[in-house]
Order: C-alpha cells, then sequence, then structure tokens
C-alpha cells in the first residue's frame, strides 16, 4: 500500500488520520504542508478527483488571516502559494484522493 497523507501537525483531523492508519498497521508516507506544499501537477492530480473549490478551506485561519474572503483570486494559484489554505488532511491513495476524515472510504481501500 502506497498511502501518503498530506496536512499539518497542529491539524486534528490530520492526527486522527495518523492514527487510523497506525493502528491497522499501515504504512503511509506523512508531509507536513508546513514544510513543503503541493506541486502543480499534485494539485492537478488531486483535481481530477475533488473539485478545486472544496480543496480551500474558507473557515480556516490563513484564508482569514490573509482576508481572502474580500478578494477577488485565482484558487489555484493561491493554493500552489500557500499551501496552509487547503483543507486537510488529503490523503491519497494511488490515483484516489480524499479530503478531511474520511475512515469508511480509508475502510474499503485497505479492505
Amino acid at each position: 500500500m502506497n498511502i501518503q497523507i498530506l496536512g499539518t501537525k497542529s491539524c486534528s483531523d490530520t492526527r486522527k488520520a495518523e492514527r487510523f492508519f497506525k493502528e491497522r498497521r499501515i504504512p503511509y508516507h506523512f508531509r507536513d504542508l508546513n514544510e513543503k506544499g503541493l506541486t502543480k501537477g499534485e494539485l492537478d492530480n488531486i483535481k481530477s478527483k475533488i473539485p478545486i473549490e472544496e480543496l480551500i478551506d474558507r473557515e480556516g485561519k490563513q484564508y482569514k488571516k490573509r482576508n481572502l474572503q474580500f478578494m477577488v483570486f485565482s484558487l489555484e494559484e493561491e493554493l500552489l502559494n500557500d499551501s496552509l489554505l487547503l483543507k486537510t488532511p488529503i490523503v491519497r491513495y494511488g490515483r484516489e484522493v480524499t479530503i478531511g476524515y474520511q475512515p469508511e472510504i480509508w475502510k474499503k481501500w485497505i479492505s
């Protein structure tokens, strides 16, 4: 299995996702979005499964801190430049992608 979890260490849903896979002894790769954001190719891959409008966390601290609710901007450009705007965790398995805590979907992947 090649599970990849993208998120931040401070995100409770990201920690729950890590715990989900740890408890089932399923190896995964964690990438902290504070250290390394998404590449254009990764974002394109994720966008093929999840609409870009659903990727941005409009309730998050970073969105409000930057006052994006009052601005017109390119979603893709902002997500590539500031990965802290993403809803987390993003969990990837091959071509499959989930956003947020989705244990029911992950169970199907590992069964």
